[in-house]
């Protein structure tokens, strides 16, 4: 009587070939090279506004911005205050509007990824990448 794992033993000691295949990436689809890179995009988006979110709250609980503004205020006279410049609705709003920034620059560049790719595809004959079944 052999139990199940004296089977398993036996098939994990045989050899199992392994295919390669070679092929050549000749096309990238416009649409999907922009979908792609407007979801990454977002994701760098979203991540650009969380830390500047994080940093500004862990540069105002540490005292920084205080200090800073004294120093600020002693340079450029008691009129100016810094922290009217620096506030939390200041900051995130220039963190939205290079985060949309940023979403529109990386789309674009992912579409002309894309077309500069499929152009030269017809000169150098496309990247050759191998596979194999392991």
């Amino acid at each position: 009587m052999s139990s199940v794992a004296e089977k398993l033993a036996k098939k994990s000691t045989r050899k199992t070939t392994t295919k390669q295949v070679r092929l050549k990436l000749v096309y990238i689809d416009f649409w999907s090279a922009v979908k792609l890179s407007f979801l990454v995009a977002i994701c760098l988006a979203v991540v650009t506004i969380v830390a500047t979110f994080l940093i500004f709250t862990v540069l105002n609980q540490t005292g920084i911005f205080e200090s800073v503004n004294s120093l600020y205020t002693s340079i450029a006279g008691e009129t100016s205050n810094l922290n009217t410049i620096l506030s939390i609705g200041n900051v995130m709003g220039f963190a939205v509007v290079v985060a949309i920034l940023n979403t529109v620059v990386v789309t674009a560049l992912g579409a002309v990824f894309a077309l500069l790719y499929n152009l030269s595809v017809k000169v150098t004959g496309g990247l050759l990448v191998g596979f194999t079944n392991n």
